[in-house]
């Protein structure tokens, strides 16, 4: 049996086309034209909807194992569905630390039941202490997608270079945490007047982008890819730009509240506005879309990162982080609407991220995995944190009227939403 959609636009990172698309074992097996309906085919009707492949997310946090009353894989699942998310990044700052086969494949047989395709980040450093580098062989061997010690930078040039030079020889994407911890940590907002006016300790715009210096030097010396994780400075969109141009083998990513907001949005002392890097000035986050706009920004990603209304309670004791996947899409066609086409956006969410992680996906092609988003770019939705999938309400986009909804998931051919 097929599952026919009929006469939907259909939204490729190389263009846009309209016809029907047929999803049958788990592939595309027709993209366009009009596909005939056999005895059995479950048809769609899909007039007024578009098409995107389904998104490829580099930046979750699913808190599983170890604090899943924030979130687990099931609920972030479910809330990755929701958002036409339908492979993603897990981070391995979990309890205990994606730091052993063990780990990376209890994720893996957790995730099969979600109809999601999960692909777990393990770790750099063993336990993310930055003292001792993990098995990357073994880790790959049990399913890890990629290395990142993300929550934390790996300060240590030397193991650095081993998990850039191993990630390299074994094909194992390298995910840069990038911060200068004796600049940023116990900071609270950026450094400036935000910081200044709420009377905590700011972290600075150089404790960013000059780790990033630092991380393109040392794969640059190691002749090694390697992906910056949330870029969110107009100096570290100007250094990641630079060093394209000559040569360097770097990708990098921002989130959607870094294009969106600034650090005017803390002022009200709601947590929900708190994350690191943090929301940063009006010249950070018009920089960040112009970097998106001449491609030195490779991916839209959200650093979806759950926490209980418990822990977001106090502005200033709150962990950092915010949920996202379940908005990422409709913020970007909502704030950015006039300045990318929705073939830059299929780039930017999907067809670029699974081509850093270096898996099948982000494209509506003959043969690819059957993995799509059916969305209604005219409706428009204000965004209740109750009513979203996840387990947390730390939503950064609570309140907003966005344009643009996923109105159905589909993920190896199988509706998941």
């Amino acid at each position: 049996m097929a599952i026919i959609i009929k006469n939907t636009e259909i939204i490729n990172a190389d263009g846009v086309t309209r016809g029907d698309i047929v999803l049958r074992e788990g592939v595309f097996a027709q993209v366009g034209g009009c596909a005939r309906p056999a005895e059995g085919d479950q048809v769609i009707g899909a007039e007024g909807l578009c098409a995107f492949p389904g998104l490829v997310e580099l930046h979750v946090h699913l808190r599983d194992p170890g604090q899943t009353h924030k979130e687990d894989i099931a609920s972030g699942c479910t809330a990755a569905a929701a958002g036409g998310v339908t492979s993603l990044v897990c981070m391995p700052n979990t309890v205990p630390a994606v730091d052993s086969p063990e780990t990376v494949q209890y994720i893996i047989d957790k995730a099969k039941a979600t109809g999601i395709r999960v692909y777990p980040a393990a770790a750099i450093t063993y336990g993310l202490s930055g003292k001792g580098c993990c098995d990357y062989e073994a880790l790959k061997k049990a399913g890890a997608a990629a290395v990142s010690d993300d929550g934390r930078p790996v300060e240590d040039d030397d193991m650095l270079l081993r998990a850039l030079r191993e990630g390299k020889r074994l094909g194992l994407p390298v995910l840069c945490h990038c911060e200068d911890l004796s600049q940023a940590a116990g900071g609270k907002v950026h450094e400036g007047r935000a910081s200044r006016l709420l009377g905590v300790k700011g972290m600075s715009s150089s404790s960013e982008y000059g780790d990033i210096e630092r991380t393109i030097r040392l794969a640059e010396r190691a002749d090694a890819p390697v992906h910056i994780c949330h870029v969110s400075t107009k100096e570290s969109v100007a250094i990641i730009r630079e060093a394209k141009a000559r040569g360097v083998k770097v990708t990098c990513e921002t989130a959607p509240h870094y294009f969106v907001y600034t650090c005017e949005k803390v002022l009200g002392r709601d947590a929900d506005y708190r994350m690191n890097p943090p929301l940063r000035e009006e010249a950070d986050r018009l920089a960040v879309i112009g970097g998106l706009l001449d491609g030195t920004i490779d991916a839209i990603a959200t650093d979806h990162a759950p926490h209980s209304p418990e822990e977001k309670a106090d502005f200033v004791s709150a962990p950092n982080g915010v949920i996202g996947m379940e908005t990422s899409l409709s913020a970007t066609l909502t704030f950015l609407r006039d300045q990318l086409s929705l073939s830059d956006v299929a780039r930017l969410m999907c067809f670029n991220p699974a081509r850093i992680l270096g898996i099948p996906g982000g494209e509506i092609r003959v043969g690819a995995p059957a993995d799509l988003a059916l969305v209604d770019l005219t409706e428009q939705w204000t965004v209740n944190p109750e009513k979203l999938h996840g387990r947390s309400k730390n939503a950064v986009f609570k309140g907003e009227l966005l344009t643009g909804r996923v109105k159905a998931t589909f993920c190896g051919g199988k509706k998941v939403f």
